[in-house]
């Protein structure tokens, strides 16, 4: 269905009118490349009655040798639509001429071999639509006037001129712009027409109209307008990009929008590649300098590259814009992408090659920006630019500065290709390749650095070379890169005996080697005593020293050598002269926010990082998810669960396929948030892409089996959540990791032990976190320690220890654990203002944490009875309950205990009564809100 055209239709049934009246007359149809010229004149013959006999043809570029080709289209169309009894008459009448032209062996030649026209043959097929048209109106319909054969075009010339008694209208379609319209013969034609139409281009609501044929359906205002603005109006490419998204399955909708403006479709690119080479030169010329310079590209720039002068570049410019190719008038840039795949598709790999290698250098010595010149640099095979490689240097620099590491890296792995390069000239070019991968392809940079080192001439070099490879933070350093570590710093030789630059750099490496034995107890003990070495003030002068001091802290930190005061001291002076930036994490510096989280010292802490926001076009590396996981840490450690999900789940989606780098670090972060929450979804998901992936990292493990036993007591599997709690503990223990703040298990196989009726075997697990948490001086450990305890012993010795465990956490930064303990106290304390006090402050703090449960409790908690010290399960009671709450049978529970169903039936009685409940049902209830509360 046409839109939109019916002026033109109007023009035609008037000039109908008028030939049927006597008047002839030539109508000229004309306009750019797709805007529907050949759709238009198939459809004029639904215009004419049925008293008008319709003769077509359409001309192509392969058959302009074929002489009278157009000629014999119409008469055959003519011939063939007629009563027989009247074509036998007009071929008796004029059968000389009909045989002429519709036999090849009857053409008269001339001389040189071509066909000769002579005015009885021109005259004499004239007759033939003269004797039509006294029956019957003729309207006459020639596609693609550029494209007519010489001979046919000779007549249709006289034709027009003789348009007189013929009662006929002639409809010639023309493509703007092309090349064959400069014909002497064809301007004749033109020349003598009557009137000229000119389809213009769509409008948005015949956009929407085509939307509504093709897909059925109305389109969202966004989406049509969208295919508007990218098509111009055109209705070829219009309906090209309606075409393809339909076939893709697509639906005409907001949402694909962007999906259409990156519509390229391919069949219209070969359709305007063909046009394209029917072009003479200095058009095809200027065409490519356009698809290569593209929208940068300056006008003198594109016509110096065409090798055009300034005439020449603006006739060229012009029969673009006559073809429809170019956004607006006089401006050289394409209607649309696929103009420049067409232009591009039309040129041999020789061609694109030398025309992007002269982009190159006209740009470089227009002083042009280094990423322009390298963007031509990139689409040559091999340039013998001299100065290619510092080009691309240059800008891989400023991609990087812009945080593009990825663009920055394609520039420097084409730069390797240049084989020409010396070793050192090439080991630096292979670090600055590193320096751009390290953030987002770890694995590439470590391999590129490991074959610069080789290449580079001192001690010091290779040494700062081996410094690029970014430290893994919370994960183990593969062996090949540890092994690379020791031999640059053998080479390079202890800091004590350099001085400048050098020293510096054996710091570092220093720093590297003792933090890849974290898993170690002794390289963990030797690292304090390190730390001691450098005396109570160890010098922060330098980023070298500051990066030592971090991880010596670390160690420190971990094995609770130092108390947390001292550390959060340390670690402060460390903050102060070496900001949270972005870049830092590129080094160990990043451990200093484990170390505080640890000390319980991020109060007040205000320079953390903001990741960087990138555009939609630009990926994002691990060093953005490094950053959103530091920030989850620092949240978590304050208390403010809710906050920490959104970076801490930013930061596993950031690290993707960064897995060993990044995506540690991000789910220790998430792990914590997971079990904060209770959200026994987000668990799963951990475990579920743990079991994907494999990591040696003793902070991922420690984490998982923490969320494994979360799991396993939220289900009832008590006795299982204790087990791998103590083997979780026993791994961190034998790793000299004793910090009860980072990985807090005690706590929790305590009170799974007393879940289970071991109390015995908790008091003692409580009394060592404790002792540990005492020595190591954390408020936030102490009043998870005291709290424990609190739960543990019931009457006055538990109320006095609630409340000592409330006044402890008072100095902490984490507002969640306080608010736990005042939960706890304020449900403890028989009902009064006191307990309603606490209870209030309680909630308050939970709500700011975004810990809803805890809100809940607290409100529930006020006007509750105290608990009974009765209500303590024994063990077999414990052990009882567990398994009903699993779905067992008394008869069962009997089986698997070795005893008589009526014990098991008397135990749980007894239980029923401890817990103030009416039965089993009553008992599944309760139990998910009991086993959370083992893991507060």
């Amino acid at each position: 269905m046409l839109h939109e055209r019916d002026t033109e239709a109007a023009h035609v049934r008037d000039a109908l009118k008028a030939a049927a009246a006597g008047t002839s007359s030539l109508l000229l149809l004309t306009g750019p490349l797709g805007i529907g010229r050949t759709a238009l004149l198939q459809r004029l013959p639904q215009l004419a009655g049925e008293d008008v006999r319709v003769l077509r043809a359409n001309a192509a570029p392969m058959e302009q040798d074929f002489a009278f080709g157009v000629v014999r289209q119409l008469f055959d169309s003519l011939l063939t639509g007629a009563p027989p009894e009247q074509s036998e008459r007009w071929l008796r009448d004029h059968g000389e001429f009909a045989r002429m032209v519709l036999a090849d062996d009857t053409l008269p030649l001339g001389e040189c071999g071509s066909v000769s026209l002579s005015e009885t043959l021109l005259n004499g097929l004239r007759s033939v639509l003269a004797d039509v048209g006294a029956d019957h109106p003729l309207l006459i319909l020639v596609d693609d006037l550029q494209w007519v054969d010489a001979p046919s075009l000779r007549w249709l010339a006289y034709l027009v001129k003789r348009l007189h008694g013929l009662r006929a209208v002639l409809v010639c379609a023309l493509r703007d712009g092309d090349p064959g319209a400069r014909r002497l013969t064809l301007r004749e034609i033109t020349d003598s027409a009557q009137r000229v139409l000119r389809p213009a281009p769509l409008s948005l609501a015949a956009a929407k109209a085509l939307v509504l044929d093709q897909f059925g359906e109305p389109g969202d205002e966004d989406f049509a307008r969208a295919c508007h603005e990218i098509s111009a109006g055109n209705p070829l490419f219009l309906r090209s990009v309606l075409v393809t998204l339909a076939a893709a399955g697509h639906s005409p909708t907001a949402g694909h929008v962007e999906t259409a403006r990156r519509q390229r479709p391919a069949q219209l690119r070969e359709w305007l590649a063909g046009c394209m080479r029917t072009q003479p030169q200095p058009v095809r010329a200027l065409a490519a300098a356009i698809a290569v310079l593209g929208e940068q590209g300056e006008p003198d720039l594109m016509a110096r590259l065409a090798g055009l002068d300034p005439i020449g570049f603006a006739a060229a410019l012009r029969v673009l814009d006559q073809l429809g190719l170019l956004a607006a008038e006089k401006e050289p840039r394409f209607l649309h992408r696929v103009v420049q795949d067409a232009v591009e598709s039309s040129m041999t790999v020789a061609e694109r090659d030398r025309l992007h290698d002269a982009a190159a250098a006209l740009l470089y010595r227009n002083g042009s920006a280094a990423e322009l010149v390298a963007a031509q640099l990139m689409a040559v095979t091999a340039s013998q630019q001299p100065w290619a490689v510092e080009v691309l240097r240059a800008a891989a620099d400023t991609a990087l500065r812009r945080g593009a590491p990825d663009i920055a890296t394609r520039y420097l792995r084409r730069a390797l290709l240049d084989a020409s390069l010396p070793g050192e000239t090439r080991g630096r070019l292979l670090i600055d390749l590193a320096t751009a991968e390290r953030g987002w392809d770890p694995a590439a940079c470590e391999r590129h650095i490991s074959q610069a080192i080789p290449l580079l001439t001192t001690p010091r070099q290779r040494a700062a070379a081996a410094l690029r490879i970014s430290p893994t933070v919370v994960g183990v350093s593969p062996p090949a890169i540890l092994d690379l570590f020791h031999q640059v710093a053998e080479d390079l030789g202890p800091a004590a005996a350099l001085d400048g630059s050098a020293r510096d750099v054996a710091l570092r490496l220093e720093a590297r080697l003792w933090y890849a034995g974290y898993e170690d107890p002794a390289e963990l003990a030797a690292a304090v005593e390190r730390l001691s070495a450098l005396g109570g003030e160890p010098p922060l002068g330098s980023t070298a020293e500051r990066e030592l001091a971090v991880v010596l802290l670390d160690a420190a930190m971990l094995t609770t050598r130092r108390p947390a005061a001292e550390v959060a001291r340390l670690a402060a002076r460390i903050l102060e002269r070496e900001p949270a930036t972005a870049d830092r994490v590129h080094s160990p510096l990043p451990l200093v926010a484990v170390a505080m989280v640890a000390a319980d010292s991020v109060r007040g802490i205000n320079s953390w990082p903001e990741p960087e926001r990138h555009s939609p076009r630009q990926d994002v590396t691990a060093v953005d998810a490094l950053v959103h996981a530091e920030q989850a840490l620092m949240l978590l450690a304050r208390g403010r669960v809710a906050r920490a999900r959104e970076p801490a789940e930013r930061a596993m989606r950031l690290a993707g396929a960064h897995w060993s780098e990044a995506g540690i670090l991000a789910t220790v972060a998430l792990s914590g948030v997971a079990l904060e929450l209770e959200d026994s979804e987000l668990v799963e998901g951990l475990l579920d892409e743990a079991g994907r992936r494999r990591s040696a990292s003793l902070a991922l493990t420690a984490s998982l089996q923490l969320l494994k036993a979360s799991q396993d007591a939220r289900c009832g599997r008590w006795t299982s959540a204790l087990d791998t709690l103590l083997a979780c503990g026993r791994q961190l223990e034998s790793a000299g990791w004793r910090n009860p703040v980072l990985f807090r298990w005690r706590p929790w196989a305590a009170a799974l032990q007393h879940r289970i009726g071991d109390s015995r075997a908790a008091l003692a697990l409580a009394e060592e976190e404790h002792a540990r948490a005492e020595a190591w001086g954390a408020p936030v450990a102490l009043g998870r320690a005291l709290r424990l305890k609190g739960r543990l012993h019931g009457g006055a010795r538990g109320t006095n220890l609630l409340r000592e465990s409330a006044d402890v956490l008072r100095a902490s930064a984490n507002e969640l654990e306080l608010a736990r303990s005042l939960t706890l106290l304020g449900r403890r304390l028989d009902n009064g203002p006191e307990s309603a006090s606490l209870l209030r402050e309680a909630g308050a703090l939970a709500a700011a944490c975004g810990a809803p449960w805890l809100v809940e409790q607290a409100e529930q908690g006020h006007g509750a009875p105290a608990p009974r010290p009765e209500a303590a399960l024994t063990r077999t009671e414990r052990t009882v309950v567990s398994l009903a709450g699993g779905g067992l049978t008394n008869q069962e529970i009997a089986g698997r205990l070795g005893v008589t169903s009526r014990a098991v039936e008397k135990h749980l009685t007894h239980a029923y009564r401890k817990l103030d409940i009416s039965g089993r049902r009553q008992l599944m209830e309760i139990l998910p809100r009991l086993d959370s509360e083992i893991l507060r």
